[in-house]
């Protein structure tokens, strides 16, 4: 990754230990730039029970580790893991400690989302007044939401602490609860520009297709009313409400749903769209397929999409032509036929036709259910012996008649592969992201570069 994306910066998480510091300089070493990030815990907690080492030997460690990497890197990055709830005393030993040892970082962890907003704000800002050397780093926080409140915590380390950098991520994923969500401490910062006096430097405009990308990768679904990028999220269903909206927008909404990446027309093509029509909605969304065939394989996904339903969403657009969907790579495994029956007092079966480098195979299998008979007779052709890690669906527009998007995920030998597959049937949407992903294990060769094909 870090030798891929030319345009930011990539950083190593490394534990406070030499092994690990060499082998994140060895993965990051000649990319554009890059720095190394090395943390150890800090709270008497953590220390006793976690590392059993003494303070004094965390101290040390901590010290040690930074030296050693800045020997390597000229950037380094340290992080005090459980500093919510670490004695303030040890923590400012520890981090006047690391700066001068050549940290140019410091990242404060909520590691477990024990803080509170004002409290956390005023925790940082107390830590830099006391540290002689605090103005020789950039101050980070680091949140996780728990409690529900890392993105509360994160921006009261900023308005507060005087914190500048936020470490977060897309749709809030990460450990338990998550992490504070990227795009609402994006778009705080820009709606309330007038409070924090901060710029990002966020192209914002790519929030949602990034979201949108996230969690196809996944399987993880946004929730309908998450802040931002949340289907809901520029919904008004209050009478009170659209009749604001109408006279003038601003009375509800305190930013355009434009300025995030939602259209404000999602109801785009139909059944009798052309070609062009069609190559210029995906121009105007952003995507870019990778060649002429990509783009013949996704109109024809499209006509056929137009038969089932009457109106296609920029949604549907997009689980079209998702790089999962449209490859224009041989594929060996396709699925030609599918039919399967389930009922009350029955068991659920399912006989499908599977091409194996275009020898077609038929097989049946009963199951729990509709998805676990299809599953096994694809595997009773396939015998991948591969385990089934993850299944995943989501609804990709409202209705009925809306396409169903599955992600499955497989493990087999320790490689782990992720397949989508999207449909108005979910029982065939299922079928072919178990495909996609048999393809894929299949396919020793991976795409350096698969965000090209969004």
């Amino acid at each position: 990754m870090a030798h891929t994306i030319k345009d930011c910066r990539g950083a190593g998480l490394c534990r406070a230990n030499e092994q690990d510091i060499d082998r994140g300089v060895e993965a990051l070493k000649g990319a554009a730039s890059w720095r190394i990030h090395t943390f150890i815990a800090t709270s008497a907690l953590h220390m006793e029970k976690k590392l059993r080492m003494t303070p004094e030997q965390v101290l040390e460690q901590a010290q040690r580790a930074v030296r050693y990497a800045r020997e390597r890197c000229d950037d380094v990055e340290f992080s005090p893991e459980d500093a919510s709830r670490s004695d303030p005393d040890f923590l400012c030993r520890v981090l006047e400690a690391v700066i001068k040892a050549g940290a140019r970082t410091i990242n404060i962890a909520d590691t477990v989302g024990y803080a509170i907003p004002q409290q956390f704000g005023e925790f940082i800002r107390t830590l830099r007044e006391r540290i002689p050397n605090s103005d020789k780093a950039i101050w980070s926080v680091h949140c996780h939401n728990d409690l529900g409140m890392a993105t509360a915590n994160a921006l009261a380390g900023v308005a507060i602490g005087g914190a500048r950098q936020i470490e977060c991520t897309i749709n809030g994923l990460g450990e338990r609860a998550g992490n504070t969500s990227l795009e609402e401490v994006v778009m705080a910062v820009k709606t309330r520009r007038d409070y924090f006096g901060l710029e990002t430097r966020i192209d914002t405009t790519q929030i949602v297709p990034a979201s949108r990308l996230v969690s196809q990768i996944t399987g993880f679904v946004v929730q309908p009313n998450k802040a931002i990028v949340g289907a809901n999220a520029f919904a008004h269903a209050s009478g009170i409400h659209q009749d604001g909206v109408i006279k003038a927008r601003q009375t509800y909404e305190i930013m355009r749903a434009e300025d995030v990446g939602w259209t404000a027309n999602k109801i785009v093509l139909g059944k009798l769209s052309g070609r062009n029509a069609f190559k210029q909605r995906l121009k105007e969304l952003g995507i870019e397929l990778h060649s002429e065939e990509a783009l013949n394989v996704a109109f024809q996904k499209f006509k056929d999409l137009a038969d089932k339903k009457a109106e296609i969403f920029d949604e549907d657009l997009h689980a079209l032509v998702s790089d999962e969907e449209v490859t224009a790579e041989r594929e060996r495994w396709k699925l030609v036929t599918l039919n399967q029956a389930s009922g009350i007092g029955e068991r659920p079966h399912a006989t499908l036709v599977l091409s194996d480098e275009g020898v077609e195979k038929r097989a049946e299998a009963e199951g729990d259910g509709p998805v676990d008979a299809t599953f096994k007779a694809i595997e009773s052709i396939a015998n991948s012996g591969a385990e089934l890690l993850l299944y995943s669906v989501n609804a990709v527009t409202q209705g009925t008649e809306s396409q169903g998007e599955v992600t499955v995920r497989l493990a087999r030998a320790g490689r782990i592969v992720n397949g989508v597959g999207a449909d108005t049937d979910i029982i065939v949407a299922s079928a072919k992201a178990y495909v996609n992903a048999l393809n894929k294990l299949d396919n020793k060769v991976e795409r350096v570069n698969p965000q090209h094909a969004l």
